[in-house]
């Protein structure tokens, strides 16, 4: 960690340390590609191993809102190293933008993929930045915070409408059954932390026998 950040002046330990105990720098967008590279060639960390979307919501400054964090991993072994950086946005301003790593690793072109489906954030050099879950037409990003927890309502694309037959074309907003979704406090095992609807009403008249799977 001090080796890099002597080489690389913008390099910094991130405020926060992590709860795994996981190693965690901050690394300018602009900077990204040429880290990454060194990373690989300099210190071996040659495999990039996991990416993560982040959401930090609509009140977040719109220059800090969306970001990746990187995990770089040795192929002989050694510790994880956690790198996180702010998505920027593009020159128009009407997109968040990273540099793609898929040219220096081979794993970012999928992980790149999705967080462009999911989050919304563009990489720039990607070599074929298209959805990977959704479909092309489909207008939003499913793990912003702002979007819906019960999802929108959206025209199916004409060929997965026409093969599923009965007239269904359009995705239709989920029902809220036991919504709102909350975590409970006071921390504990995941298990617990995990969001439950805040209303059971909707499960009283179950049996006390009946295997009940709020939790799978």
């Amino acid at each position: 960690m001090r080796d890099l950040a002597k080489r690389f002046e913008w390099v910094k330990p991130r405020a926060v340390a992590s709860a795994d105990g996981l190693p965690a720098l901050d690394v300018p967008a602009a900077h990204l590609a040429v880290f990454a590279v060194a990373l690989r060639d300099e210190w071996g960390f040659d495999l990039l191993t996991d990416m993560a979307g982040c959401d930090w919501g609509v009140d977040a400054d719109p220059g800090s809102r969306f970001g990746v964090v990187y995990h770089f991993a040795r192929s002989n072994g050694g510790a994880l190293l956690r790198v996180s950086c702010l998505a920027g946005p593009n020159e128009g301003g009407d997109a968040v933008v990273l540099p793609s790593l898929a040219k220096d690793f081979a794993s970012a072109d999928w992980f790149e993929r999705e967080i462009f489906d999911l989050f919304g954030v563009s990489f720039e050099g990607h070599p074929d930045l298209r959805r990977i879950l959704m479909w092309e037409e489909y207008e939003w990003h499913p793990l912003r915070k702002d979007f819906p927890l019960a999802g929108r309502e959206a025209a199916l694309p004409s060929g997965d409408a026409a093969s599923m037959g009965g007239g269904l074309d359009r995705v239709a907003v989920a029902p809220m059954e036991g919504g709102p979704f909350v975590s409970a406090e006071g921390g504990g095992s995941p298990r617990n932390g995990e969001p439950r609807g805040a209303d059971q009403s909707w499960a009283d008249d179950r049996g006390a026998g009946e295997n009940r799977c709020d939790h799978v």
